[in-house]
């Protein structure tokens, strides 16, 4: 690191010391990042091929801390103690990141293929280093693309199993939990809609046309095309804005 300035070596010691990686991998990865630590990190676990080599007998040991003493996988109970190891509270938003990372089938279960293979994929075999990648975690919300994809696993994440459905009350929990990160102002209007209007449980088209409609849609409606190809039921939504005076109707 003889050729590095001082700021460089601090980024260099930064990354070895929360990655595990070695200098090597440390340098080539945050000079393909242009030297952000963070773009560096994402860059790192989302290569294979570069991540920490993780201790199999300390994953066991993680997966026997938090198991089920009455079946073969993690349960709430043990995602209650995971949270209090991680200093995390369970209704934190990092853990549904968690539980994607995971590919975890089932809300507040983990089997322990995807609590092993998760925490592979992390580069994770200790608690300590399970906390120093919260952050890592949460800075994933704020990527575009990521945000996207831990938003449509949300809904197979939460829905019961057997149904093809999202149960109306959990449906509005996640959204509010969602959506806090991206701050659509139309959230509570949107919640409150359909526990007025709708009150059935939401389909996985919808969830997932939602989304871009937050997107892409003014919050003033500015935008919205009323011939586009919607859901009736953001449709309804629009017309329930109107209606309630939240936006001026548009010639």
């Amino acid at each position: 690191m003889h050729k590095l300035n001082r700021m460089h070596k601090e980024k260099v010691q930064q990354f070895i010391a929360i990655t595990g990686a070695s200098e090597k991998v440390a340098l080539q990865t945050l000079k393909n990042s242009e030297w952000h630590l963070e773009g560096a990190f994402d860059i790192f676990y989302s290569q294979p091929q570069i991540r920490t080599a993780t201790d199999s007998r300390n994953l066991e040991e993680l997966y026997n801390r938090y198991k089920d003493p009455y079946a073969d996988m993690i349960m709430a109970d043990g995602i209650s103690l995971l949270c209090n190891d991680l200093q995390v509270d369970p209704a934190d938003i990092v853990m549904l990141v968690v539980s994607w990372h995971m590919k975890a089938a089932t809300m507040c279960e983990f089997s322990k293929q995807e609590f092993v293979s998760g925490l592979q994929s992390l580069g994770v075999d200790s608690m300590d280093k399970f906390r120093e990648r919260i952050q890592f975690m949460r800075n994933e919300l704020k990527d575009e693309q990521k945000f996207r994809e831990i938003y449509n696993f949300a809904f197979g994440w939460a829905k019961e199993k057997g149904q093809k459905s999202l149960a109306l009350d959990t449906a509005i929990g996640m959204w509010q939990l969602l959506f806090a990160e991206k701050q659509w102002p139309l959230v509570d209007h949107w919640c409150q809609f359909l526990q007025a209007r709708h009150n059935k449980a939401i389909s996985r088209d919808t969830w997932s046309q939602l989304l871009e409609f937050a997107r892409n849609v003014d919050p003033t409606l500015a935008n919205y095309d009323a011939e586009g190809a919607w859901p009736y039921l953001i449709d309804e939504f629009v017309e329930y804005l109107v209606e309630n005076a939240v936006i001026q109707k548009t010639s």
